[in-house]
Parts: C-alpha cells; sequence; structure tokens
C-alpha cells in the first residue's frame, strides 16, 4: 500500500457537488492499493501515519502525532499512486488491486486508524472526487508498506 499523508489545516472532500467528508486540522492521506497488497500491510501503514510525528510542539518542531493534537483523518483512495510512468506517456496501472480487493483493503485501512483512537472521515471509493485542503508547512510525507521509499 502507498499514502500520500499531507499535514492540513482543514480538509474536505465533495463528490457530485456534496461533500462527503470533512476535518478541522489533522492529515490527509491519499491511499492506493497495490495487487500483492494483504491486511498487514493496511496495519503497516495505519500504525505509521498514526504515529507520524509531523505536528509541531511549542519549540516549533515536528515532535507531535495526529493523535497529541487531537486531528483528524481524511482518508481519499486513489488508485493512480501505483502508477508506473517509466515507459512511454500514458503511465500503467497494472500494479494496483483489482477494485474489490483495493475496496476491502481500503475500508480495512480505515478501521484500522479508527482502532487505534483516530476520529476518520473518508472519501467514496471509486467516485470522482474534488478535494480541497490547505497543506500546513507544507509537509507532505510518502509512504509504502513495502519500504520502497
Amino acid at each position: 500500500m502507498r499514502a500520500v499523508v499531507q499535514r492540513v489545516t482543514d480538509a474536505s472532500v465533495t463528490v457530485n457537488d456534496t461533500i462527503v467528508g470533512a476535518i478541522p486540522k489533522g492529515l490527509l492521506v491519499y491511499v492506493g492499493v497495490a495487487a500483492e497488497d494483504t491486511e498487514k500491510d493496511a496495519e503497516y501503514l495505519a500504525e505509521k501515519v498514526v504515529g507520524l510525528r509531523i505536528f509541531t510542539d511549542e519549540e516549533d518542531k515536528m515532535n507531535l502525532s495526529v493523535q497529541d493534537i487531537g486531528g483528524e483523518i481524511l482518508v481519499v483512495s486513489q488508485f493512480t499512486l501505483l502508477a508506473d510512468g517509466r515507459k512511454g506517456r500514458r503511465p500503467s496501472y497494472s500494479n494496483a488491486a483489482e477494485p474489490e480487493k483495493a475496496n476491502r483493503l481500503y475500508l480495512y485501512f480505515v478501521d484500522e486508524l479508527k482502532q487505534r483512537g483516530c476520529r476518520v472521515a473518508t472519501g467514496v471509493f471509486q467516485a470522482s472526487m474534488r478535494v480541497r485542503y490547505i497543506n500546513e508547512g507544507p509537509v507532505t510525507i510518502l509512504l509504502d508498506s513495502t519500504k520502497l521509499f
């Protein structure tokens, strides 16, 4: 599984002109599921996201997690995170999981975040979404359950 994690002052996701998920200060997490991913990948990624110390403390050092600040998490599925653009001009998505598996692991990831005590909002799997956010910092972290980066 891959994730792009952004520290945000607020974020929302809209489907068909209706806000389906919104958070105040916290994390916006885009998640992509690879064909070979399992529940263990989702568990690893959830633990990393919850524990990331990317919020500033009283000394202005990135030393606090989303839980430490009482923040929330907005999770948005994004299969394009598995794109392979090394050949040609059109990315290949052959590494992405099939929709049924991807949705199952996406929902499992969301549940894992909740089980760790986080308040979580989501987008709509496979929908065309518009995501609005203010990236604070800016801070953007890339995570991969296979520790590719």
